[in-house]
């Protein structure tokens, strides 16, 4: 299990204040192994990148209009995880989808497309050129669950998603 620490930033940012030192500091005394859950006010998409090159996978979480929660765990510590938990929560996926060569919005309408055949709980895979930022609302609106996020080169977008039909039937006759 990868120990995560909590570093809140929410006042800060309200107050008009700048906590980028601060959550540098953080990042700079943890542990091997050791990741940060932050808490924001919005997602925040430049620290992300930054951290992503830094060699650290991330879970964004909207849990309110101005409240986020981003989960940042080394890429060694996210695969350990992914391994144990993902397994059990994630299956295999049904479909891969190597979207990388197509311009916007087709990679999103071909991901719907492809979700509105699949019966609840089977998981998509997809490689995109960019972050998906408008399908993201997209699948939330739809009920599906997500993870993601950019490979080593931080060049190629990846996402693995389950489908959820909202009335909680099977896509699938």
């Amino acid at each position: 299990m990868v120990q995560l620490r909590e570093l809140d930033v929410r006042q800060i940012l309200r107050d008009g204040g700048m906590p980028f030192q601060l959550i540098m500091d953080t990042f700079a005394s943890l542990a091997p192994g050791e990741g940060v859950r932050l808490h924001a006010i919005f997602e925040p998409r430049p620290l992300i990148r930054q951290l992503s090159q830094r060699g650290f996978t991330y879970t964004a979480r909207r849990l309110a209009e101005d409240d986020w929660e981003i989960e940042f765990l080394p890429v060694a510590a996210a695969d350990d995880a992914r391994k144990g938990d993902a397994e059990a929560i994630w299956p295999e996926p049904v479909w891969n989808l190597d979207l990388t060569d197509l311009p916007p919005p087709e990679p999103m309408e071909r991901i719907l497309a492809r979700l509105e055949t699949m019966a609840s709980g089977e998981v998509l895979f997809a490689l995109l050129n960019r972050e998906p930022v408008f399908l993201f609302n997209e699948l939330k609106e739809r009920g599906h669950e997500w993870i993601g996020n950019f490979d080593e080169t931080g060049s190629v977008y990846r996402i693995m998603i389950r489908a959820t039909p909202m009335d909680g039937s099977d896509a699938r006759n």
